[in-house]
Parts: structure tokens; sequence; C-alpha cells
């Protein structure tokens, strides 16, 4: 007697692909060609964790896509809503219930809520004797996997680097899944797909879905079109705004149309290797980026309270910092009065995306000029990137508080003015987006508060916030006060 056919419920979350999707190769394999797919809408998860709506409307049309790629493998994608949270494990059970699969699998999130939720969601599934299965997918290598000589987590990036590196090759590698095989198409005829929502209530955004296509075909043509075109030239044009240098595939991974997994193996191919021995110093540049990626998802699994609103360095907790929330508001609003960070928070506002360099900049604006509470900085950028990610986000806004996993200590402090000499050196970033300045010329355009005055009463444009000569001063009696 054959077997009876099972069924598996693939819950979808970070990992809006049919392509080298860990959980949903797994659960084709194992029920041979059953698989039902499965996606929880949660607003008020999503406001708790300060999820942007350019996000979630990009999110919205890439359900859509996703639908559309999974009929053509007979894999119908249901779609709940869940009030709360604390409706997803009921949610979940029921529809495991409905579509009779013995097991539910799914990718593994890291985030604290994400981890209890998951917990929840196995108890439930249990109690109805099915099993929640979840898989590394978010990472080339699992997070924490990686440990010290002294069996500890790693805390600062190099040696980090050095041993992912040793470890890749010692796993065979990376590698890259294809798609499930084509179901018969019995299980959509059985239970059809649900059509995906285009508009979720209170996360409606200013920003042009045209800005951003979604989906996982996108990603892909990203992808593509960075390996054949930019990736040589990235390690040099990466840092300047201006220049159309980077990759554009962070939004594309925070949400999963496309995996580390296939980034990593086309800049190995295209630099004949993973380090610095390959023919491109550019794709061995990205590589390195991608691997940070890699460390901050590490730094969240072994350091949880980062998920928390804490610092990674506990001793940074005493910093007393400004509540000066005029301040707060001018940096979000782009009317500091330093061109570089009013560029990039205006940038911010109407594209939900801003360069990396910018975000270096700006974040240490607030956090070392203003002396605001990085926290407020992490929280903005959450709300309006499109290209969110606890790990990342909170990685980099610790990094420039000098309250995280930065090597170098808390007198590390840019001048915004240097940098965007260095950075925007004609101006050209700054020009797109502060309209105001857009007739300066030379280097007033990096701080017009040190035009002759006649020229600068003419400038509808605010003067610095700070005097950037005290601020070192501040910064470093602050931090010292704190050790």
């Amino acid at each position: 007697m054959p077997k009876p056919a099972i069924t598996i419920l693939h819950w979808f979350r970070v990992d809006l692909r049919t392509h080298d999707n860990t959980a949903l190769l797994a659960a084709s394999r194992e029920s041979k060609g059953r698989v039902v797919g499965l996606y929880v809408i949660s607003p008020a998860d999503w406001k708790r964790h300060d999820e942007s709506p350019v996000k979630i409307r990009f999110i919205l049309r890439g359900l859509r896509e996703l639908s559309g790629e999974l009929a053509k493998l007979n894999i119908p994608l249901l779609i709940r809503t869940a009030p709360s949270v604390s409706d997803v494990p009921g949610i979940v059970a029921r529809v495991a219930s409905d579509c009779n699969a013995s097991a539910v699998y799914a990718n593994r999130e890291y985030e604290i809520h994400e981890v209890a939720r998951d917990e929840r969601v196995a108890g439930r599934l249990a109690s109805g004797n099915r099993n929640l299965s979840l898989f590394h997918d978010q990472t080339v290598i699992p997070p924490a996997e990686l440990r010290t000589g002294d069996d500890g987590p790693y805390t600062v990036f190099s040696p980090f680097k050095r041993r992912w590196l040793t470890a890749l090759p010692d796993r065979g590698g990376v590698r890259v899944g294809g798609a499930p095989l084509k179901q018969s198409p019995e299980l959509v005829a059985s239970m059809p797909p649900d059509p995906p929502l285009s508009e979720i209530p209170g996360f409606e955004s200013e920003v042009p879905d045209t800005l951003w296509p979604a989906g996982e075909r996108e990603a892909q043509r990203r992808l593509q079109a960075f390996i054949h075109s930019r990736v040589h030239a990235y390690k040099d044009s990466r840092n300047f705004p201006a220049i159309d240098g980077t990759s554009g595939l962070s939004p594309y991974l925070a949400c999963g149309f496309i995996s580390a997994r296939q980034c990593l193996k086309h800049a190995i191919d295209v630099n004949a290797g993973l380090a610095a021995a390959g023919p491109s110093a550019g794709a061995d540049c990205w590589i390195s980026e991608l691997i940070w990626r890699e460390f901050y998802k590490s730094v969240l699994v072994n350091f949880p309270r980062v998920c928390m609103g804490r610092a990674f360095k506990p001793e940074t907790e005493q910093i007393v910092w400004s509540d000066r929330e005029d301040h707060f508001e001018s940096w979000t609003q782009g009317r500091t009065g330093i061109p570089i960070v009013d560029a990039a928070m205006r940038a911010l506002l109407a594209t939900g995306w801003m360069h990396n360099r910018l975000r270096m900049i700006a974040a240490m604006y607030l956090t070392k000029d203003l002396f605001i509470d990085w926290r407020k900085g992490e929280r903005w950028f959450m709300r309006h990137l499109i290209d969110g990610d606890l790990s990342q986000n909170n990685g980099g806004w610790q990094w420039s508080a000098s309250t995280g996993t930065d090597a170098a200590p808390y007198f590390r402090i840019f001048n915004p003015v240097l940098q965007s000499q260095k950075f925007d050196p004609d101006g050209a970033f700054i020009r797109r987006w502060v309209p105001e300045l857009r007739d300066v010329e030379g280097d007033g355009i990096h701080d017009p508060s040190e035009l002759p005055m006649l020229l600068r009463m003419r400038l509808d444009y605010p003067q610095p916030l700070v005097d950037r000569a005290s601020v070192k001063d501040r910064v470093l009696a602050a931090f010292k006060r704190s050790e």
C-alpha cells in the first residue's frame, strides 16, 4: 500500500520568494509536492515594531508577485490577518488544520519577540499533534554558530570576518537552491489562493510605489544589473551618494525577495573567489558588506538586549542625553543647518531610503553633535526606511553612537562638513535635495554658515543648531563619566 500523501504548510515571513527558500524547498521535498503557502498580515505587530508604511506597501506588492509565482507551481498562497500578535498561533494552527497539514515549516526569525511568538505557535500546533519546523535562511552561516577561541560570541567585526571567511569553505561553500517542483493542481482546486491586499489602514505612504518595484524577479534583475555593470567600481563609488554606486538590494534582502546566498554566490563568481585574491576589489568589498550583515544578525542573537532598546555596551546606559526636542525635530525634517545631513534626511522622507554613508553621517550628527539618544534616531529610521531591519539598523545606530560594537573608542566623531566635502565634493547630492542652496558656489555648499553675511542672509536656510567647536569636549566628558 502506498503511503498516504502528506501536506506541509509553509509559513512565509521574511522570505517572500520561490527560489533558494530553505524551508519552502524542504517542505516541497518532504511532502513530495503538496505544499500550501501562508502569510499572516499583522498590522498591530508591525506598529509595535515601528515598521514603515513604505516597507509595508512594498511587502504587499511583493505578496502579489509571490502569489503569481507560486501559482505557476500550483502552490496556493493563503493570506490571513491577525488583529494582534496573540492571535497568530491560533491562525496558523487553524489553517494547518483546514488544509490537513502534517506540519508547518518556516524560516527562522531571530528577534526576541519573534522567537517568543514561534514558541507559542509551536505549543499551539503540538496540541493538535503537529510540529513547527524552523530553518536557518536569513544568513549564509547561521547566526551564533561562529565562536571565538574561548567559545564566546564575536563582538568586533574584523575577527568575525576572518573567522567567517575560513568557516564558509569548511562548510562546503555557498549553496544556492532552486525553486520547488511544480505540484499537481489538485491543492489549488480545493484551496484557491487568496487575493493579496493592496492597502492596510494606518500604513499609507507618500513615497511613490514606482520607486520600488517589488518581488523576486525585480530583486534578481537588480542583482544581475549590479554584478554586470557596477560591482567592479563598488569599492571606489559606494561612498558617494550622488553616484549610483551601490547594489540597491537592501530592501529586497530585508523583505526576503532575494537571499544573501544568491548575492554572495554572484559576488564570488565574478570575483573568482571569496577574498582579496580575486580580480575584483569591488566584488571583494561587497562581500565584506554582506559579511557585515551576517555580523549584525549574530550580535542580535548573541546579545538579545539590543532587541529591547538596550545598549550593546551596558556602561553607556548611564549617559544622560540631550532632551532638546526642537533639535530632534529639526533633524527629522532636514533643517539642521548642515547641508549634507539635511539632504540625507529629506531624501529619506521622499524615497524611503538613505545611502549608507549618509546614514552614518546623519546618525553621528544626531548622537554626537546634537547628543540626542540613539534610540530616537533608530526608531525614526525604522519608521521611514523601506529596508528597515532591526539587526542592521540597530547595529548601525549603536556603531555611530559609540554604544555598540565599534572597536574604536567613543572619540570617533565625524565632522559632517569634512564628510560632505569628501563624499559629495561638487555638492550634487546636496543641490538635489536642498534646493534653497542650489545656486551656492564652491565650498559654501558644504557649510553656508561660513559664507559672507550678505550672501548668507539671502538664503532661506537655517544656521547650524550647535557650535561644532564644543562637540568633541561634550562627547568626551559624557562618555568618560559613564566609564
